[in-house]
């Protein structure tokens, strides 16, 4: 049962196929140590395949992806009669990933219509750390910009950042304000973060602190909107809170520093931010 929900999910016309490799590498491991599954194919090439086609993907394309990697179908037009010269050209994404084992049919529409979807976890695994790899190197390169945008005040800019960084992330959102709060840590925490620390009159949910020196410290309070029509009140409602508890008077008070605070919700992958300072005292 294991060997073929790892290594099964390929048809020859009407014969099912195993991944030969895969399966000859799993009975290897077994008879040297043990029985333990993991994608052999991953660990044969680069799969440069998959992670050019993250890389040039759209909006859409992504959407797609992420269905996919949830255990959803896709119904696409294929076109099988393909030469490499043409695979770098995004119409024919689905095509080249069935050609080469990264997607299988299930369902034949009509003559070049089919459903497709990821055939077993080996090749699951190939997507998730394709997916993960880009993540890290693109996140690498945007967070020195987020950084920069909240110290100066760049709300709109940092939103647009924070929000590209949501967009490109695929991981599987519980929809909790504790998944949100995590990403946040995740994503900053090379920069000197604290988290539920005793600050003013409570507990700001993160504090940035720089690593050298005495610069300028940011304090995140996160919010979790459970619809979007509250993304933008929830918030004000953060923003409301750093003010209302004394975070920022705390970090000056006891660092002998300056502080800038941000309400910041989350709906699935949108967030929206709210600084602190700003807020209208009549709310």
């Amino acid at each position: 049962d294991e060997v073929k929900e790892w290594y099964d999910g390929y048809r020859f016309g009407s014969t099912e196929i195993y991944n030969p490799w895969s399966v000859l590498k799993y009975v290897l491991k077994a008879i040297q140590s043990k029985p333990e599954p993991e994608s052999f194919w991953a660990n044969t090439s680069s799969n440069e395949l998959v992670v050019n086609y993250i890389k040039n993907a759209d909006d859409v394309m992504y959407d797609e992806f992420e269905m996919l990697m949830r255990g959803q179908s896709l119904v696409k037009y294929l076109k099988l009669d393909l030469t490499y010269q043409e695979m770098d050209n995004q119409d024919n994404v689905y095509s080249f990933l069935l050609l080469t084992g990264y997607l299988k049919v299930i369902n034949q529409i009509d003559m070049n219509t089919y459903e497709l979807i990821i055939p077993n976890k080996e090749v699951y695994q190939i997507y998730k750390n394709s997916f993960m790899d880009y993540f890290i190197d693109y996140t690498s390169k945007r967070k020195q910009q987020l950084i920069k945008a909240l110290l100066k005040e760049k709300v709109e800019e940092a939103e647009n950042i924070f929000n590209d960084i949501l967009f490109k992330d695929i991981s599987y959102y519980d929809n909790q304000e504790s998944f949100y709060h995590g990403f946040l840590v995740g994503l900053l925490e090379e920069y000197g973060v604290v988290s539920n620390k005793e600050g003013g009159e409570g507990r700001p949910d993160i504090v940035i602190r720089p690593r050298r020196g005495n610069g300028k410290a940011i304090v995140f309070e996160c919010k979790h909107s459970k619809e979007q029509r509250n993304i933008v009140k929830d918030s004000e409602a953060g923003a409301k809170q750093i003010i209302e508890k004394k975070y920022l008077e705390g970090i000056k008070a006891n660092e002998q520093r300056e502080a800038i605070g941000y309400g910041i919700s989350f709906y699935k992958k949108r967030c929206k931010i709210t600084i602190a300072k700003k807020l209208d005292h009549s709310y």
